[in-house]
């Protein structure tokens, strides 16, 4: 068994981070991976709901022992402000993908445009050389039609991006944690007072 397939048989996990934005956090985050021979399946940086914090999604397949390791190693990073990791029943996830393929060959194979149309995905430019198609959806279904389009032969090339994720909870997870050290932070200032 190689090792690919050895780590597909691990559970995969969303890992979600939040930082302030500062140069140089995504390096302290992925060292953390790197030191504990964790391969980082995909991988998204953007800014957050919140003013100023940017959200990393990790995911990786490892043991759930594993990514609570990984969650502990991270939140100690000096401008991580938290840190948490869910199973695919736990978010709501999405990846977005493009093809280019062979416009002489599509307009050839009437197969090519009943699989696009099958698979839910869109032509989004189409010129005498080639066509780009954008696929938006769960990894699995991105994959599939990949998949049948290689094997007519027609894809040129691949691109797909990494997962982003939100929590099925009501409010977003960080500004009730942010909240919350701002309630301790007073409370520590009316302390110190008396």
């Amino acid at each position: 068994m190689t090792r690919q397939e050895q780590t597909q048989q691990l559970p995969l996990y969303s890992i979600q981070v939040y930082s302030e934005n500062i140069a140089g956090v995504l390096n302290q985050i992925t060292a953390v991976f790197t030191r504990r021979q964790v391969n980082i399946e995909s991988l998204n940086v953007c800014a957050s709901s919140t003013p100023g914090v940017h959200k990393y999604t990790i995911t990786c397949y490892c043991t759930e022992e594993m990514v609570k390791m990984l969650k502990a190693q991270i939140e100690k990073r000096i401008d991580v402000l938290q840190a948490r990791y869910f199973t695919d029943e736990d978010i709501f996830y999405i990846e977005t993908s493009l093809l280019k393929i062979s416009t002489p060959q599509m307009l050839e194979n009437s197969d090519v445009c009943s699989i696009v149309r099958h698979h839910g995905a869109r032509i989004v430019e189409v010129n005498p050389t080639y066509s780009a198609i954008e696929k938006t959806g769960r990894t699995e279904d991105i994959l599939s039609l990949y998949e049948a389009l290689n094997r007519l032969g027609v894809v040129r090339q691949f691109a797909r991006s990494g997962r982003i994720c939100i929590t099925r909870g009501t409010r977003e997870q960080l500004d009730d944690y942010l909240a919350e050290r701002e309630k301790e932070r007073a409370e520590m200032g009316m302390t110190n007072e008396e």
